[in-house]
């Protein structure tokens, strides 16, 4: 059970974060649009990107998460022992990720209410942070560092 459980979390994973990677994208394109029918085409994409796709891959990938959490690795980590401190780093950095995602969706309500106030170079830089929190817990949760 314990590798199915893995295997549904890192696929729902995957759906997260490509959804993380492409929404701060069309962030950039939003951004550079200057014409309405552009503009309308935008919020559509990334209202069903991150409502229909990134939400809710972030929604089952934490759900996944926790079951194995609670599951296996509960009494590592309630008894703080040195060998889960890999597992605090990875959560810490997943507690992030989730803020990012809530940030990602406070700007898209700022796009559907065209009150956007961030130029496309902007987005190009916030559209790299996931790439360092994915880099962060793939070593964490598979070389175990500490």
């Amino acid at each position: 059970m314990f590798l199915w459980l893995k295997a549904l979390h890192i696929i729902f994973m995957v759906t997260w974060f490509a959804g993380l990677f492409y929404l701060p994208r069309l962030f950039v394109y939003h951004a550079m649009t200057t014409d309405p029918i552009s503009n309308e085409r935008f919020k559509v994409m990334e209202r069903k990107l991150y409502y229909g796709i990134t939400t809710p891959g972030g929604i089952i990938t934490v759900f996944f998460g926790l079951w194995l959490l609670f599951a296996y690795w509960w009494q590592p980590l309630l008894a703080a022992q040195s060998g889960s401190l890999w597992l605090h780093v990875k959560l810490t950095l997943v507690t992030i990720l989730i803020g990012y995602h809530i940030y990602c969706g406070k700007i898209l309500l700022d796009f559907k209410h065209d009150r956007n106030h961030h130029s496309h170079v902007f987005y190009r830089w916030f559209n790299e942070f996931p790439v360092l929190i994915l880099i962060g817990v793939v070593i964490l949760a598979y070389v175990k560092p500490f």
